[in-house]
């Protein structure tokens, strides 16, 4: 996937962790829902009972929209969550 970041602003250390088995870019500092985005994801899981896809929403810890398993701990919201160099994510969209 492309990197939507603006290219302009300096960031901190690249570094990588690894989304539903797949490297991506991320950089210190960022949530893993910036990475995320960033990398171009827009599902992030699908509703349970209408199978609807779902994306983030408010992007500040209210919703659980953006709940997935990081590091092995389910229903951690990736809004909150600041990224690591090898950090695991498992969407829950993984079909």
């Amino acid at each position: 996937m492309d990197d939507l970041r603006i290219g302009s602003i300096k960031r901190k250390q690249k570094i990588t962790i690894i989304v539903d088995g797949k490297k991506i870019v991320a950089y210190k500092g960022e949530t893993v829902l910036a990475a995320l985005i960033a990398s171009g994801y827009k599902i992030l899981k699908t509703n349970p009972v209408s199978h609807e896809p779902r994306g983030a929403f408010c992007g500040m810890g209210i919703c659980f929209e953006c709940t997935m398993t990081i590091d092995g701990v389910p229903n951690t919201r990736a809004c909150m969550t600041e990224v690591r160099e090898g950090m695991t994510v498992e969407t829950n969209d993984q079909k």
